[in-house]
């Protein structure tokens, strides 16, 4: 077994420095379902007093009624982010009724053997409304609805125009010189996209939290896993299920050859995608039995927001603008780093030591060259992440790189040595010790597989007597830290302002609703 090379930043330009990241922005998006007070998922509507899901801005739900969706708007510092998401969790909880809890893990609480028992999310009568519906259920249609109840958390991330200027400023290559500063920032953005991919074995390695399932979760799927008690299945050595097989996958996809390589290649990729009929989908028909629509049409994607991916380039679309037209026009903004577990430890889903780790890594994406990812590449990288997802705690557990097998420990501890200047580059930035002590702490579970989430969760799953005692407990604590969060007066009554303001946006749009939903419909199809 070879020892990787050091990745070591000594070849870090002089030119850069800690003021050039000044100005970074962060967002978070984490989801969680809401839990019936017998341990089963939800069969409530999303609570009114929340306000709108169709129209609210930080609280929504995801792919069923029961599936919450929090969303914190751009802040400069990991820590305004984090207590901005602590007070969407405070405001939320405070607003669940019937003795509901928020569910802690990735992997969904307790679901009986009928599909339709998770419910699809509810957007109103609007067109708007109805179509959101609609896609959820082409998805339930498609995948089935089980694989709609995963959580999981997003991470959005841009950098300062000052770093993009410096950065083509320093090239050497005349025509990446030449480039217009959005299509230059598009470009290194989808230079960050690739290596974070070549790299999502080492965030499924590091932050991966979904090492077992529900035994409900597996109900008529053909499956490997092993029973660990009652009611619990697992891998020895799993990190991270929900980014396998049994996660969000789409075989479908898998043929588009949609990749990262440049702009325009990446949304015609996604374009024929949603143009593009596909026969098994084509079978399962656009109607049902009543008439009822089953799905918005029966192309690869039923919209683009149906490709699923470790991470996006993303650009704030305007009123009527698609995802990728938002892109054509004004290029790329920020990512979405996708490939990230909810740390069932933390009450609000993600703590400052995965924030800062991802933004360490992140930023070395950025920095480091970047060589298209061509298909043999691609298997290869797939490979690592099923080996990381189902066996990532293995004493014999490798990673291919060029060619090598690396042990994982050796290929991970190679690139954390690596970040460690743009860790301290960071921590000057915003006078702060937070990103060093990610990497920190985020070393000491490669030296020590046992201090992984993973190893971590298995022992209390065992311990607490199984996935739904686990989770329940730590829901309860959650519940309590909730309880305590003080919250402004200001805070609180500008959630209720917000609720109250959805709820009238949406009554805006029902009212002003003119064309049938099937006429709506008929333009997708």
């Amino acid at each position: 077994m070879s020892q990787p090379e050091s990745t070591s930043q000594e070849q870090l330009p002089t030119w850069v420095d800690s003021s050039l990241f000044k100005g970074m922005l962060r967002g978070i998006e984490r989801e969680t379902l809401r839990m019936q007070s017998n341990g089963f998922l939800s069969q409530g509507s999303h609570p009114k007093a929340l306000g709108s899901a169709l129209t609210h801005p930080h609280i929504t739900t995801d792919y069923s009624e029961a599936l919450m969706e929090f969303i914190t708007p751009p802040k400069e510092s990991i820590q305004e982010t984090l207590d901005y998401l602590r007070d969407i969790h405070a405001v939320a909880h405070r607003h669940l009724e019937n003795d509901e809890k928020l569910w802690p893990l990735s992997m969904p609480c307790m679901l009986d053997d009928a599909d339709e028992n998770i419910r699809l999310a509810q957007y109103g009568t609007s067109n708007i409304g109805l179509f959101k519906t609609l896609y959820r259920r082409g998805l339930g249609v498609r995948y089935g609805r089980r694989m709609q109840t995963i959580s999981g958390v997003h991470y959005n991330l841009s950098f300062p125009d000052q770093l993009f200027e410096a950065l083509q400023n320093h090239e050497t290559d005349e025509k990446l010189k030449a480039l217009s500063a959005q299509d230059y920032r598009s470009h290194r953005y989808l230079g960050l996209i690739r290596n974070f991919i070549r790299l999502t074995p080492l965030v499924m390695f590091l932050v991966g939290a979904s090492p077992s399932v529900c035994k409900c979760f597996m109900t008529g799927r053909e499956h490997q896993l092993l029973p660990l008690l009652k009611g619990t299945l697992y891998l020895p050595f799993a990190t991270a299920l929900r980014m396998g097989r049994f996660g969000y996958q789409n075989s479908a996809q898998k043929q588009l050859g949609i990749h990262y390589n440049n702009l325009p290649d990446y949304l015609n990729g996604l374009q024929k995608a949603v143009k593009t009929s596909y026969e098994p989908f084509s079978r399962l028909g656009l109607n049902d039995a009543d008439g009822e629509p089953l799905q918005i049409n029966d192309h690869v994607l039923q919209i683009e927001n149906e490709y699923y991916s470790l991470v996006r380039p993303k650009q704030v679309p305007k009123d009527g603008e698609t995802p990728s037209e938002a892109l054509a026009n004004r290029g790329i903004a920020y990512v979405e780093l996708r490939a990230v577990d909810v740390n069932p430890y933390s009450p609000i889903g993600v703590d400052e030591n995965t924030a800062g780790f991802l933004e360490v890594l992140a930023l070395h994406c950025l920095l480091t060259d970047s060589p298209e990812l061509l298909e043999q590449e691609q298997d290869v990288i797939e490979k690592n992440q099923a080996e990381v997802v189902n066996r990532g705690r293995a004493p014999n557990a490798t990673i291919w790189e060029n060619g090598q097998a690396y042990f994982i420990e050796d290929w991970s501890r190679k690139y954390l040595n690596g970040m460690q200047p743009l860790a301290e580059l960071l921590d000057d930035s915003y006078q702060t010790e937070i990103y060093s002590e990610a990497l920190n702490l985020m070393k000491t579970r490669i030296d020590e597989v046992d201090e992984t989430l993973s190893s971590k969760m298995i022992a209390d799953t065992v311990a607490q007597g199984g996935t739904w005692s686990f989770g329940s407990y730590l829901a309860l604590q959650h519940a309590e830290a909730y309880e305590k969060h003080q919250l402004s007066k200001e805070r609180v009554a500008y959630f209720e302002d917000v609720a109250k303001a959805s709820l009238e946006k949406q009554e805006q749009l029902e009212q002003e609703t003119t064309q049938t939903f099937a006429e709506y419909l008929a333009q997708f199809r």
